[in-house]
């Protein structure tokens, strides 16, 4: 249903009513373009990293992997053994950046040091978030590489020599970052084999396209990328105020003039959020991170439209998301309103009405994202992920929603962040203490 407009401009009225398509058919267009983004990957995309060369051990580069941790008591010692016991790799050292913690995560810690010589600990003791803790640990690195892991996760066994066969390509002086493809460690409950649907369609379809159709990143993985020291050296390191520094630091790297690249057959394993009020939480930090991205990069951007075409359409696709969400929550609104109007006037037919049309919507919005998340669980790990599909319907319509309120309760943060007043402070998430599996492969 097309709203009647009369601003008194024929031409104002043509664009907001065509303002309005866009935003109401959003995630119906969205769903089909990454769709059509992977496919083109898939059979067209030249540069994919298809044959793995075993690096002799005499030339491999030094790795340093930095695991920032602020109370990880429950999973600091396995994730810690697992980096120093199951990685086929010769050259390359742990720093964990205890960014003061209170809980047992020291001790822990010191005991680990005693059993492992590759192992270095730096105790920052005022907690000052994730960002501040891996500008400190860059100083300390005796890598040029810098490979990223959070407290709560691991790498497949292989991660580090296939990083490496990237970054000796010929072509690769101007890479700046490599990030890997993620997947779920912990899929006992509902909420969690969910989110294994929802990374694989971000993975397995965004990602794929943003590289092979826009040339670029919108975001790295946080929780396992491998950077150049340079790199990160270049542009200032990690920005202290954000949510997110993953997100900021891809930005800056390929504003800057860097090659971000993805890398989808570098697996990494990580927990996910198994309540409600984690994932919540996870995901107001993830939406504002990239609210503060948007708002840093609006002007660099408008000035310069076509210098890189691929982010400026990154850019106006996170446009349309703020501008949808805000959008979403109003005509919910108002369409509770109206139903409710029409429901005491007794008046059924314009009630019935409305419903059919918001089924219409519905089925449109799971068809395209049907389409979304089948590509992705084919082309992501073989397709032996498409057993999740039955999960596909929680992921499309909770997460959907829940997506759109972050990014709506988030905004005036994010602007205060942009004006000077965030922080980079960091709480770490409640851990389910869930044993980790002998080896990731079996994931």
């Amino acid at each position: 249903m097309i709203p009647s407009i009369h601003t008194g401009s024929s031409i104002l009225d043509s664009l907001l009513i065509l303002l309005y398509l866009v935003l109401i058919t959003y995630p119906i267009l969205g769903g089909f373009a990454w769709f059509i983004g992977v496919m083109c990957y898939t059979f067209l995309f030249r540069h994919k990293q298809k044959d793995w060369d075993r690096i002799p051990s005499d030339i491999e580069p030094f790795i340093t992997i930095m695991v920032p941790a602020h109370n990880e008591e429950i999973v600091i010692r396995n994730t810690i053994e697992y980096l120093m016991t199951k990685i086929n790799y010769e050259h390359y050292e742990v720093i964990v950046l205890d960014d003061g913690s209170t809980d047992n995560t020291p001790l822990i810690l010191a005991d680990l040091q005693n059993q492992y010589a590759k192992l270095r600990v730096v105790r920052i003791e005022k907690n000052k978030g994730k960002a501040h803790a891996f500008n400190i640990g860059v100083g300390f690195a005796k890598g040029e590489l810098i490979l990223s892991n959070d407290a709560d996760t691991v790498p497949e066994p292989d991660a580090l020599n296939h990083y490496i066969n990237y970054i000796l390509r010929p072509e690769s002086t101007n890479i700046a970052a490599i990030t890997a493809n993620m997947d779920v460690q912990n899929r006992n409950k509902l909420i969690a084999k969910s989110q294994t649907v929802e990374f694989s369609s971000i993975v397995g379809v965004i990602k794929r396209t943003q590289m092979g159709v826009l040339g670029g990143l919108y975001a790295y993985s946080g929780a396992n990328t491998m950077y150049r020291k340079d790199a990160l050296i270049d542009v200032g390191l990690f920005r202290q105020d954000r949510a997110t520094e993953d997100i900021s630091i891809a930005w800056d790297h390929q504003m800057d003039g860097w090659l971000s690249l993805f890398g989808p057959k570098i697996m990494f394993y990580m927990e996910v959020p198994e309540t409600l009020k984690m994932l919540y939480r996870q995901r107001k930090r993830w939406a504002k991170g990239g609210t503060e991205v948007w708002l840093t990069n609006v002007t660099k951007i408008l000035g310069h439209p076509f210098r890189n075409i691929g982010h400026t359409i990154m850019f106006l696709d996170q446009t349309f998301s703020i501008i949808w969400s805000f959008f979403f929550w109003l005509s919910s609104a108002l369409f509770i309103g109206l139903g409710l109007k029409f429901f005491l006037e007794g008046n059924t037919e314009r009630i019935y009405h409305m419903l059919t049309m918001a089924f219409l919507f519905v089925c449109f919005e799971m068809i395209s994202g049907t389409f979304q998340l089948v590509a992705s669980l084919i082309v992501d790990d073989r397709g032996r992920k498409l057993k999740y599909l039955l999960f596909a319907p929680l992921y499309m319509l909770f997460y959907w929603m829940m997506n759109a309120l972050t990014i709506l309760t988030t905004f005036i943060p994010a602007v205060k962040t942009i004006m000077g007043l965030g922080s980079g402070t960091w709480k770490s998430p409640e851990r389910a203490g869930a044993s980790r599996s002998s080896s990731t492969q079996t994931k």
